[in-house]
């Protein structure tokens, strides 16, 4: 019998992992999480380059998502460079189904953090520091009446922003910039989209993030293998010009951008103008470049069992909640194999908790397939997983952690899940254990699994 792919949007057993888990220290240091320098670096700008705002559908950010936690979050690195303040990005965050990256490079490059929790770089904060004084650089800036005040989510502790009308900002910046110098501070104003003007610390900007961070990887001796940095406007180009990265200027680049590659990187073939839009460019470019799997989990259509045995724990989850979310579309056949196959992959004894604290027996509970087929269907409904985690607890035997969502039109729900996998007894893969506790607390009675 050809089973589905096992992939369990599940959680194991708190009474079989607890301690586990209080090992596993979900925050742990990036670089202490990697056995090895990471295969992959990825660098993306965020608006109109990973996430496709002329897209409703989300999706090449979707492939994307697929792609990275099936492929490379276990032994890559993720890192989003925006010009968004935190306030702004965690707005984009909720708007959009963006998965977790290690690292986000934020508010011009004048702020770097770590992981969910977004801890601060202190290094890069010392480093920014230097010849910097924000109360200065408000007083000064308060004297030119040309000069407006941004929202003050967007005044951050090494970036000041006004708004000044586009026939005025070239005086005005090269007066201001002549007053700070005078009085001993060191700053760059960037003046950007007929609009916006921020003055930052001279040593922030988003290459110079870049190479802070790899000149830190290095130090800790483990320096990315390769890395690939992608965006679409002007802001984007210092990404660019780090020596030794791949790039990928996505299909929907702006001139500005493309005029700076004609002029600086003609002929450079580590740099890429993609045919595809957004996310899509950045899978084509990994595909380009050979860096590794660029065939999303959402481009390929049933696995057969002759594949099973080559999936990895992580791409296991990721194909799973694929298969659940086309079987609530009706996108493949009402078959009785589907449910038959997810109870083969259970073990018989397995407990599975929903996010409501009630405990099931997972093959019985398996059962709730038949009454949710094609439910989502005509819906814009998905499922994505994000920050798979998979730690090895001995020979076939693995403890997955992360993050399952659901969304159907505007609405969004989520779980943090947790899962034993075993190949103990098979070739393929048995869920041992499932646990799901909420993210969110809306709509829990349309939770399945």
């Amino acid at each position: 019998m050809e089973h589905w792919p096992l992939v369990s949007l599940s959680r194991a057993h708190p009474m079989c992992v607890k301690d586990i888990l209080y090992e596993l220290s979900w925050g742990l240091n990036i670089m202490d999480r990697l056995k090895s320098s990471p295969r992959l670096m990825i660098v993306s700008d965020l608006d109109h380059t990973m996430v496709d705002h002329h897209d409703p559908e989300n999706s090449s950010l979707f492939r994307f998502n697929a792609l990275w936690e099936a492929h490379y979050r276990h032994d890559s690195l993720l890192v989003f460079s925006t010009g968004r303040s935190p306030t702004l990005y965690k707005q984009l965050r909720k708007e959009k189904p963006m998965i977790t990256p290690d690292i986000a490079i934020m508010s011009v490059g004048t702020e770097i953090t770590y992981g969910k929790s977004m801890e601060p770089d202190d290094g890069w904060i010392q480093i920014l520091n230097q010849k910097w004084d924000k109360n200065i650089v408000m007083e000064e800036a308060s004297k030119f009446s040309e000069l407006k005040r941004q929202a003050e989510t967007e005044q951050r502790p090494h970036k000041v922003s006004f708004y000044v009308d586009k026939d005025k900002a070239v005086q005005v910046t090269k007066t201001l910039s002549k007053i700070l110098q005078e009085r001993g501070l060191d700053v760059k104003i960037i003046y950007s989209g007929g609009i916006d003007l921020d003055i930052l610390a001279k040593g922030a900007g988003k290459g110079q993030a870049l190479a802070y961070l790899l000149k830190k990887f290095e130090t800790e001796g483990k320096p990315p293998i390769n890395t690939l940095v992608c965006g679409d406007s002007g802001n984007d180009a210092e990404l660019f010009s780090i020596p030794g990265v791949y790039g990928v200027m996505v299909s929907n680049a702006q001139e500005e951008l493309l005029q700076w590659h004609a002029e600086n990187a003609k002929g450079n073939p580590k740099i890429l103008h993609a045919s595809e839009r957004c996310a899509s460019g950045i899978i084509q470019a990994i595909g380009h470049f050979k860096l590794g799997p660029n065939l999303s989990p959402r481009d390929v259509s049933d696995v057969g069992r002759e594949q099973l045995g080559h999936l990895s724990p992580s791409h296991e989850i990721v194909n799973f909640n694929l298969a659940f979310e086309k079987w609530r579309r009706a996108e493949v056949e009402n078959s009785e194999l589907f449910v038959t196959g997810i109870k083969a992959v259970t073990l018989p004894s397995g407990v599975y908790v929903h996010p409501s604290g009630s405990v099931h027996n997972l093959k019985e509970y398996a059962n709730v397939l038949r009454k949710v087929y094609g439910n989502k269907q005509g819906k814009q409904f998905r499922m994505w997983v994000d920050d798979v985690l998979a730690t090895e607890l001995g020979p076939d035997t693995w403890l997955m952690k992360f993050d399952k969502w659901e969304s159907s039109g505007e609405e969004r729900r989520g779980c943090v899940v947790t899962t034993i996998l075993s190949k103990k007894d098979s070739d393929w893969f048995t869920v041992v254990h499932v646990h799901q506790t909420w993210l969110e607390q809306s709509g829990q009675d349309e939770w399945y699994f």
